[in-house]
């Protein structure tokens, strides 16, 4: 609380422009590229020059947001910088050499690791291109400064190139380097390469001007390894080795997050780092899950899977039969495919987010995902503060966008074009087990195991998890119930999807040999969390709610969706449940998941934390997350449970590791108050010490969503009805630092739980997400869920078999 007052700013009422539109830019001036540089991706698959375009656009269109990347930086304390993640410095807890392992990211082919720093680079030690391989004998044409010329704007061109809107390749899929337009003549005569690699008392401070921005691409996040096309050294992947759009699997965003965090060069290192609150909080994002509103924060810590893109043909016909939805207001400005869209308001549209608020059409989610990694930043950013919050979100605007960003109209002119490249026949069709050199050792030839485990399915899994079935009953029209009346229709068809005549024709639809062609194995409905019972954090997520930052880009069939109800949750200081009602407006529901090359995607559930993390991408490695992950899930009582109260029935909460603090250096802090670090130090040692505020120990055990989900504002009420809590806030703040005043300088846990006792109870109380077991719910097969059966052991063991085929 007290970091996220650092923040506090009014967002005023003058127009901002983008940086393009400022050095007189306009979209037109950005075209797409159309060379085929990453042909070998995607098994090879041949691709129109509309597809090429669009691949290119998910894998190096940046849209600006080097700009973005370069604010967060200087926003997060010194725990995040992208220039830090390219780099192979010895100092570093990773490089090249470890960058798969250490941080899950994708090499880029045709690169090396550096042997020094760059002298043409400031001194950076950046992944230097190969010249050994013919293969790599082609120049990535996207950095090519006259044929896709940058902004000048700035310092560019002075004491930095101009260099190209694309940026120069950085050696991660993905990331791409930008000359910064702030490094002056001044910042370039401060500027010491060595100390920004080992120096804190150099780097650690917002005023440090980098010679460069790192820009993101949406591929950044969507990129991995094929599934079937696996590379023998996942740190020197071919082009032909990876995926455009599987996701990224791997991606540890802790570790990226926390710059030097990880890696066993250092386990001292490792040990200080884990003391950092913030640290303690990424960490609880598994691999290959981060929360997407980590930046424009709701106050709910929300890890979620980055999903693969696949099957977009069959999913949009979904849309047809499921997904009509209404749109008002400024949702209308939202661009659309024309065959998915009926005037003047209507939609069909799939439902892309986790919580299926992402509900305006398909283009309108892609152009959302390219303002979430910072896209116009410029106003982007005045609608909330980054990473701590601290004031209302309020919504960005697709007509304020739209008017003065140049980049947000070049990217609304590429979208169509990455929607072509998704709907690709081979490229959406999935990774199937079958298809890889080792996958026949895995799969089953016994007929009747496999007409065993689709008849299971069909009875007890295709109600959610196919696009095929049966005609709807004549009364149960689900593309009339998204809205006020939704959760009415989903019971219906809920108990109509377990009666004898819905499961006898889905067995035979199951059972018939092109059951898989063409089926997205998700209905993409929004199923109510009081039927599923996983964590509800996901559902709780309200960036989409009506007035929040995402208000264009959810509809108002989404905005009127009824409350499920109650829900139970565990009290993590007793273990005892209690309940809790989750609000309407959106909230409450969450997106069926696709089961396409389910085999390759353990773990499982909406943040991974079912099942464990090999890190290994080849098809064994694959195969032995698979195996231990789908048995988690049909065996529920096998997963892992809270460390305090497991005993009691309670499933994983995450909790700190050690004692930590929320650290800020000195560095980041306002002059005036870096000023008083000295004397302050003397009279709050355990608030103020080594020239850096830090605020704790936050006790060894303490469920770390017990801060992080402490809900600042109530979104759904007026400046009015919010004082109270404004109120309460201050007083626990009050108490908070008095308790902490009280501690010694070297306060250990006993003394800490004793100082953070009188916090525990409050802050539950002011949690907007009371939910903090992460592994639970799910129980279909289990006998637990109202209505269905349990399965025996060779029931699901036949359903595994059958799995694996998809």
């Amino acid at each position: 609380m007290a970091t996220a007052c650092l923040f506090l700013a009014a967002c005023g009422d003058q127009v901002v422009v983008d940086e393009a539109k400022k050095a007189g830019r306009s979209a037109a001036t950005f075209p797409a590229a159309d060379e085929d540089y990453f042909k070998g991706m995607d098994g090879g698959v041949e691709l129109t020059r509309d597809e090429v375009i669009g691949r290119n656009n998910w894998l190096v269109w940046t849209a600006g947001n080097d700009r973005f990347w370069n604010e967060i930086t200087r926003n997060a304390f010194g725990n995040f910088d992208l220039l830090k993640s390219i780099s192979s410095h010895p100092s570093l807890a990773y490089g090249r050499d470890s960058r798969f392992r250490e941080l899950g990211l994708i090499n880029e082919p045709c690169f090396k690791t550096p042997q020094k720093g760059s002298a043409d680079m400031f001194g950076l030690w950046l992944d230097v291109r190969r010249t050994d391989d013919p293969a790599c004998a082609a120049p990535d044409p996207f950095a090519d400064p006259v044929k896709y010329a940058g902004v000048k704007i700035g310092a560019r061109g002075r004491t930095v190139p101009v260099g190209s809107f694309y940026g120069d390749p950085t050696g991660i899929v993905g990331l791409r380097l930008f000359p910064n337009p702030d490094f002056d003549d001044k910042a370039k005569a401060r500027w010491d390469a060595d100390r920004y690699y080992t120096d804190p008392s150099y780097y650690n401070d917002k005023d440090l001007v980098r010679p460069y921005r790192v820009g993101m691409a949406c591929g950044f996040c969507h990129v991995g390894p094929d599934p079937v096309r696996p590379p023998l050294d996942p740190e020197n992947p071919k082009w032909e080795n990876l995926s455009g759009v599987v996701g990224a699997q791997y991606f540890w965003i802790d570790r990226i997050f926390g710059w030097n965090y990880g890696g066993d060069k250092n386990r001292k290192r490792w040990e200080e780092n884990e003391k950092n609150y913030l640290i303690q909080l990424v960490h609880t994002s598994r691999p290959g899950a981060l929360d997407t509103s980590l930046v424009s924060t709701d106050y709910i810590n929300n890890p979620r899977t980055m999903n693969a893109v696949y099957a977009l043909g069959a999913r949009l016909g979904v849309a047809k039969e499921r997904g009509k939805e209404k749109l008002v207001g400024p949702e209308k400005d939202n661009k659309q495919l024309d065959a998915y869209f009926e005037e003047p308001d209507t939609v069909f549209t799939p439902r892309v987010l986790k919580d299926g608020a992402d509900s305006v059409g398909a283009l309108g989610a892609l152009n959302r995902v390219f303002i979430n990694i910072g896209l116009f930043s410029e106003e982007w950013l005045r609608h909330f503060n980054p990473l701590f919050g601290g004031k209302p979100n309020t919504a960005i605007e697709i007509a304020v966008g739209r008017a003065n960003s140049s980049y947000w109209q070049a990217t609304e002119a590429q979208t169509p074009f990455l929607a072509a490249y998704f709907l690709n026949p081979k490229v959406q069709a999935g990774h199937r087990l079958a298809e890889a050199p080792e996958g026949a050792a895995h799969l089953t030839t016994d007929a009747a195991t496999l007409d065993k485990g689709k008849q299971v399915f069909a009875e007890n899994c295709a109600a959610c998890h196919s696009s095929k079935a049966p005609p709807l009953p004549v009364a149960l029209d689900l593309n009339a119930c998204n809205g006020g009346g939704y959760l009415d229709c989903w019971n219906d068809y809920w108990r109509w999807t377990q009666t004898e005549e819905f499961k006898s024709k889905m067995v035979e639809i199951v059972k018939a040999p092109d059951f898989l062609d063409g089926n997205y194995l998700s209905t993409d409905m929004r199923v109510p969390v009081t039927l599923l019972e996983t964590n509800a954090c996901s559902p709780l997520a309200t960036n989409a709610i009506a007035g929040n930052v995402w208000d264009n880009f959810s509809s108002q069939s989404y905005k009127d969706l009824p409350s499920v109800g109650e829900i139970k949750v565990r009290d993590p200081f007793n273990g005892k449940e209690k309940y809790f009602k989750m609000p309407a407006g959106g909230r409450g529901y969450t997106r069926v998941p696709s089961l396409i090359a389910l085999w390759s995607t353990a773990p499982y559930l909406v943040n991974n934390s079912v099942g464990p993390f090999t890190g290994d991408p080849s098809v064994a490695g694959r195969m032995k997350a698979f195996d231990a992950s789908i048995e988690q899930m049909l065996w529920p009582e096998r997963r892992m449970r809270d460390s305090e109260f497991g005993k009691d029935g309670v499933f994983l909460i995450d909790r700190t590791t050690v004692s930590s603090y929320l650290v800020v250096p000195g560095g980041f802090l306002p002059d005036g108050l870096r000023a008083l670090i000295d004397p302050l130090s003397r009279w709050l040692p355990s608030i103020f010490g080594e020239g850096e505020l830090r605020i704790g120990p936050i006790p060894k055990g303490t469920p770390v969503n017990l801060l992080s989900n402490t809900e600042l504002y109530k979104d759904d009420a007026t400046l009015a009805q919010n004082l109270p809590r404004y109120a309460q806030l201050l007083s626990l703040l009050k108490t908070a630092l008095r308790d902490l005043k009280s501690l010694p300088e070297n306060a250990g846990d006993k003394e800490a739980k004793v100082a953070f006792a009188n916090l525990a109870e409050p802050l539950l109380s002011l949690s907007k997400c009371p939910d903090f077991e992460v592994n639970r719910g799910h129980y279909f097969g289990t006998g637990k869920v109202a209505g269905t059966a349990a399965l025996g052991d060779d029931d699901k063991k036949a359903l595994i078999e059958f799995l694996k085929t998809f």
